[in-house]
């Protein structure tokens, strides 16, 4: 630099103000960990406390005699291994996991039907048929049940008279419970047409926030029905989808009142499920020790698919 220039000008940068530290009272960073104490506490006692008792019982000899004596025998893992140990439990946990996959894929897919109808039908339809899916819905299990039970009677039901007129003679006097396979089917029909109602409000509910021009824009671009669904509907219903198959996955697992309402697991133990199978260990037989091994495999099950189904959930919430 020589003597002739001059010297840079530097500006003082002002020093910022120093900040208050905010001085919290005590307690006040453990409020909201106060505040959520009771519900979480509530949940405890009331979900918490019941599957303990369960796991407890499930280590015990507890039969009629020992209820009445008020007597505690310890006995292990003797009540798993005589349930592991039954070839009915492994036949009756097959005949649970395909009975589930069938309700479950069949109240899915009908409902994914229906949303789709309602989607398209005018509102005169729509309203009728929402009406008629609120009333099968809000239909008590049991009056359920035994309208299935008249409708597939052998003498009096509906059904078989409609497909003798419909030309089927030989349904004439058809039993549909003489196997436990055939009633299983009519035990899932009842499900499905139970379960639907929930499915289709739901998916529907996600097709009406698909805005109107993306669908103005597959029919400008010539795309059929089909091609319009998987293009614009199916990416917009897709999480609610997984969603309403988690929750059929954990209802129609442990279903009981129209399985054991519509012929108590029969016939011969061909439609038991591991519900009925736990309550004929548990109340009729009064093994109450072996029905909690029972619920406590259950549960072990249920854990394996809800897992499996969350797993399919976060990996869809990815690609999104």
């Amino acid at each position: 630099m020589t003597a002739t220039e001059n010297p840079p000008i530097v500006t003082p940068v002002p020093a910022r103000p120093a900040v208050a530290r905010r001085h919290r009272r005590p307690g006040v960073a453990a409020l909201p960990y106060l505040l959520l104490a009771p519900a979480t506490l509530t949940l405890l006692v009331l979900l918490g406390w019941p599957v303990l008792s369960v796991l407890l019982t499930s280590f015990r000899r507890l039969d009629l005699r020992e209820l009445v004596q008020g007597k505690v025998v310890w006995v292990g893992l003797d009540n798993y291994r005589a349930v592991l140990g039954d070839p009915t439990f492994w036949t009756v946990t097959l005949r649970t996991l395909a009975f589930t996959a069938a309700c479950v894929i069949a109240t899915v897919v009908g409902g994914l039907a229906v949303a789709v109808l309602m989607r398209h039908v005018g509102r005169a339809v729509r309203t009728v048929l929402q009406v008629s899916l609120v009333l099968a819905w809000a239909m008590p299990f049991l009056a359920a049940t035994t309208v299935f039970q008249w409708m597939f009677d052998q003498n009096y039901g509906i059904l078989d008279k409609t497909l003798v007129r419909l030309g089927l003679t030989s349904f004439a006097g058809h039993s549909w419970f003489t196997t436990g396979f055939s009633t299983l089917a009519v035990i899932v029909t009842l499900i499905t047409w139970q379960g639907i109602p929930f499915v289709a409000f739901t998916l529907f509910a996600g097709m009406l926030g698909v805005p109107a021009e993306q669908y103005e824009a597959a029919a400008i671009d010539g795309a059929s029905g089909w091609q319009t669904f998987r293009a614009v509907t199916w990416p917009a219903v897709r999480p609610l989808v997984t969603l309403v198959t988690f929750l059929s996955l954990l209802w129609d697992f442990k279903v009981f009142p129209q399985v054991w309402a519509m012929r108590e697991g029969g016939p011969d133990g061909g439609s038991t499920t591991l519900a009925v199978l736990q309550y004929v260990k548990g109340i009729a037989g009064s093994h109450f020790g072996v029905a909690a091994a029972v619920a406590v495999l259950m549960i072990l099950v249920l854990v394996g698919l809800t897992a499996q189904n969350l797993r399919l959930m976060l990996r869809a919430q990815e690609y999104r």
